[in-house]
């Protein structure tokens, strides 16, 4: 028996999101401390239209690599947002661990 090629990165895309769903479930999402976030001495922009981004983020030991949006930043770290199923999520992700999409 084959494998379905026409329809292979639909799949992948599922099996991902279950693995994501999976981890979720049984490990809490982590986010940066207000002292790695330097709070008192750096100011944080909020964007009223967030941009898309690719974030690393945690959870639990298992860093995984979303589709997220950058709703807040400063000069070290991104505030990103994503959804797992109806979830919404939202952490701090130090900025190295963003990319920009298109």
């Amino acid at each position: 028996m084959g494998t379905n090629k026409r329809y292979a990165a639909h799949y992948d895309r599922m099996m991902d999101a279950r693995i994501l769903q999976r981890i979720a479930d049984d490990f809490p999402l982590q986010t940066l401390t207000p002292q790695e976030l330097q709070k008192d001495t750096l100011p944080v922009t909020r964007d009223p239209q967030p941009k898309p981004c690719r974030a690393w983020v945690r959870f639990g030991p298992h860093a995984v690599l979303v589709d997220a949006v950058v709703v807040a930043w400063n000069d070290v770290a991104c505030g990103v947002e994503f959804s797992i199923g109806e979830k919404r999520c939202r952490c701090w992700v130090w900025a190295n661990a963003i990319a920009p999409v298109g």
